[in-house]
């Protein structure tokens, strides 16, 4: 290990405390996509206070960022640009308090936002990495410049194809992707060939423009009667959609591949009910697929969907994009050069602190204490081409990517690696699963959570650092970069930017409000409703 690399390291460790303060405040601000505004003020305030500049609302997103940050060495050279970037939104209906036992944060109901992943550790671990990175480039003089992203509303696969359609990652030597552990194998390793798919994400808006027309004869006006009839509206077009989709749902694409449709309703009429119909209803999907091709088609029969739901209840209906994103593009020099600095660092380890408040969580969840109270992967390192292995097992032969994420898209601009470090994960009985509240409290307790941000901020820093240094391991990350594209930028292999649409933030996404009656969520706190017992 390098002199710089041991600067970067001990840089982390002094910064640990601040780091899990900086983890515990994204945490608690538990944002959701296209509204994480204190979350982006946050991370724009902590880069400009570390000398960097920053622009913000980048790519025409309210809650993205985009920083820069350049170290001219004796030669006055620029150096090669390292791209990083941040998440920070969570996820509705996943309010939880950091704490042992079931409860959501305070003044708030479980049906405010969360972190789950978590997005505040990924954060803030790629954050550490940055300013160890910058700390070790300022004292052994290192050219170079630092990119930071901040990258909101990932769980709808949100900024990161409008980023790469509007140039952000263009001039890159390599992109450092990291996301805490969440499934396995891909616990403590690097991704190697089987990258994330493509995700489409769309929104249906039937919109009811005529009602009082429905059952008309002529020009005449129905009257205004709670009998008269009229057009089933907005929310009957929307049930149709959902209950429609789901019927044709095994006919849309084929049983292999391993994709998956979900829906969420964003909007469906109004408050108060009367006879009135619903004006306005919507509809958000999002298809995870390995291929474009299958994601097209599935867009292709919602679109039929859409239209006959449209039909029969009097709507007209808008098809709205969320997301494009492309399947990743693998770079085996990038996932070595990285899996040789996760060697380095090591899996994180845990403090009998961190176990005593883990086996509480277990008690509390429904389980029983047990002496270590988490899996064993969590301490233990995975080598890429293994986890590639075991991750195949349950693969066709003939699929190439699974599931899906949008730093994918990053990888179509330059060399990327994508690397995971072990979240806490609590060991269960065969046949008994933990809630989902135990997985949130251990993503923001800091005894369980920090050791995932501190182990994953140095190895940000080590795999940065030998790129800036080593002008081989660039070149060579460069070259298989330009051989799987078909010539790079461009090239016959390569996959243009999808994004052909404006940031999708005017929707009625999910969030915290501010009335006379105070701050919440957008579903506001209310008491437990009281139980009848029946006999």
């Amino acid at each position: 290990m390098g002199a710089a690399a041991e600067t970067a390291k001990g840089m982390v460790e002094a910064q640990a405390r601040e780091l899990s303060t900086w983890t515990r405040t994204i945490f608690d601000f538990g944002e959701t996509a296209w509204r994480e505004y204190r979350s982006a003020a946050w991370y724009v305030e902590r880069l400009r206070a570390e000398g960097f500049s920053v622009e913000e609302g980048s790519g025409g997103m309210p809650t993205a960022f985009c920083a820069h940050w350049t170290h001219r060495a004796g030669s006055n050279a620029k150096g090669p640009t390292i791209g990083m970037y941040a998440e920070y939104d969570g996820i509705p209906g996943n309010c939880q308090d950091a704490a042992t036992m079931e409860r959501p944060r305070p003044g708030l109901s479980v049906h405010a936002g969360g972190h789950t992943d978590p997005h505040s550790g990924l954060g803030i671990g790629s954050l550490g990495g940055l300013l160890a990175t910058k700390a070790a480039m300022e004292r052994h003089g290192i050219a170079g410049t630092l990119r930071f992203t901040g990258e909101p509303a990932e769980k709808v696969r949100g900024s990161k194809s409008i980023h790469a359609a509007k140039g952000y990652y263009d001039g890159l030597a390599g992109v450092i992707s990291f996301h805490p552990f969440y499934m396995l194998p891909l616990c403590n390793t690097v991704r190697w060939d089987t990258h994330c798919g493509a995700a489409y994400s769309m929104i249906y808006r039937f919109i009811c423009v005529a009602p009082e027309k429905w059952g008309a004869t002529g020009e005449t006006p129905i009257p205004q009667s709670h009998s008269a009839i009229r057009a089933p509206g907005a929310g009957e077009a929307l049930a149709l959609m959902q209950i429609n989709a789901r019927a044709v749902r095994d006919s849309m694409l084929s049983h292999q591949g391993g994709w998956s449709i979900s829906e969420a309703v964003l909007t469906s009429g109004q408050a108060t009910a009367d006879n009135q119909p619903a004006l306005l209803a919507e509809i958000q999907y999002m298809i995870r697929v390995p291929t474009l091709d299958m994601a097209e088609q599935a867009v292709a029969t919602l679109d039929r969907v859409a239209e006959a739901a449209a039909l029969m209840t009097g709507c007209r209906f808008e098809r709205h994009w969320v997301s494009k994103s492309r399947p990743g593009l693998a770079n085996h020099a990038m996932a070595e050069l990285c899996w040789r600095a996760m060697q380095e660092v090591g899996a994180p380890r845990w403090s009998e602190s961190a176990k005593a408040i883990a086996r509480e969580i277990q008690v509390n969840g429904g389980g029983e204490a047990t002496d270590d109270p988490f899996i064993p992967e969590c301490t233990r390192l995975i080598d890429p081409r293994e986890a590639e292995a075991v991750l195949r097992r349950d693969l066709p032969p003939s699929q190439t990517h699974s599931t899906s994420d949008d730093y994918t898209d990053m990888a179509w601009h330059a060399p990327l690696c994508r690397f995971y470090v072990a979240r806490p994960a609590l060991r269960a009985p065969d046949g008994f699963s933990y809630p989902a509240w135990v997985m949130n409290a251990l993503g923001g307790i800091p005894e369980t959570i920090d050791p995932m941000v501190t182990t994953a901020a140095k190895i940000v820093s080590l795999t940065a650092l030998r790129l800036l240094e080593d002008e081989k391991a660039r070149d060579h990350a460069q070259a298989e970069f330009v051989q799987r594209t078909g010539g790079g930028i461009g090239g016959t292999e390569w996959i243009a930017p999808l994004c052909d649409y404006e940031p999708p933030t005017h929707f009625r996404w999910p969030e915290y409000v501010t009335t006379p009656r105070g701050t919440d969520w957008w579903i506001p706190t209310f008491p437990e409703p009281r139980r009848e017992l029946v006999s």
